[in-house]
């Protein structure tokens, strides 16, 4: 009989895209942390090489990998290295998204001049860099019979937010793809195959950096407003969402499809009173 813990990683190979962000790096570090080894992609160079070093500095095994979450031939190249490297795929971390400059609606913006196409980049971003690259590496999963894919939620699919249409729209759809894939993925490959997301709060991070810090550090105004409606009464930290991700990935969870786990602080919960 194993001893092993049912929320251990080991042996399992984990692909994470958007690897080289914040909270992606983050992902990687908690899967090498319960024994995963771990695919480390995105489009920085030197940040993947960096994240592989630091997981390889505590024992663990990586790979880096440089491909665009929306190109689907590169992504075909990476999941053939992938397997090549490590024989086999056993979950995907669906990271790479994040916010579009241009599709972020200013307080003194007129609302109808909001740039369309800018809204269309980000909903591609977020929504097809999640949905192409589970149809490219969830087919391994998927005909292996088992394995698990998270895919990265907001706390924007649950709550209406200012400012972000596009990624809010994006994230809403998400939740959508989330439930209709777990269904159909258990439905014609088993129970083996799960597939979840984890809906962050509102945690500090390059791309939201401008939105919720003054040039001095100090927070703005729509960070106070995110920490007063907390009843932690504090922004998330990356650190966090490690916990959930592993539960996620591991067969702690084998029982969990088509989920959406908040990782909020009780914000959705809390009424403001």
């Amino acid at each position: 009989m194993s001893n092993r813990s049912p929320f251990s990683l080991e042996s399992k190979v984990i692909v994470v895209t958007g690897a080289t962000g914040v909270l992606g790096k983050h992902f990687c570090m908690a899967i090498a942390e319960a024994g995963g080894k771990v695919v480390v992609m995105g489009r920085n160079k030197d940040r993947a090489e960096a994240c592989v070093a630091q997981i390889e500095s505590i024992g663990g095994e990586a790979m880096p990998l440089l491909a665009d979450a929306m190109d689907e031939a590169q992504l075909l190249k990476a999941r053939d290295e992938v397997l090549e490297r490590f024989g086999t795929i056993d979950g995907l971390v669906n990271a790479a998204g994040g916010n579009i400059p241009g599709a972020t609606i200013s307080p003194d913006q007129n609302l109808f001049d909001t740039k369309i196409e800018d809204t269309k980049k980000a909903v591609d971003l977020n929504l097809f860099g999640t949905v192409i690259p589970t149809f490219v590496f969830g087919r391994v999963i998927a005909e292996k019979g088992r394995g698990s894919i998270v895919n990265i939620s907001s706390l924007s699919a649950h709550r209406p937010i200012t400012r972000v249409m596009g990624y809010t729209m994006a994230k809403t759809a998400i939740e959508g793809f989330t439930k209709w894939m777990s269904v159909e993925l258990a439905q014609r490959y088993g129970d083996g195959v799960r597939v979840n997301a984890i809906s962050p709060g509102v945690f500090l991070t390059e791309q939201n950096r401008t939105l919720l810090t003054n040039p001095d550090g100090s927070f703005t105004d729509r960070a106070n407003k995110f920490i007063n409606g907390t009843p932690y009464g504090r922004l998330g930290n990356p650190e966090e969402l490690k916990g959930t991700l592993v539960y996620l990935l591991s067969d702690a969870s084998a029982f969990v499809n088509g989920t959406s786990i908040l990782v909020d602080g009780g914000f959705n919960t809390y009424c403001g009173v």
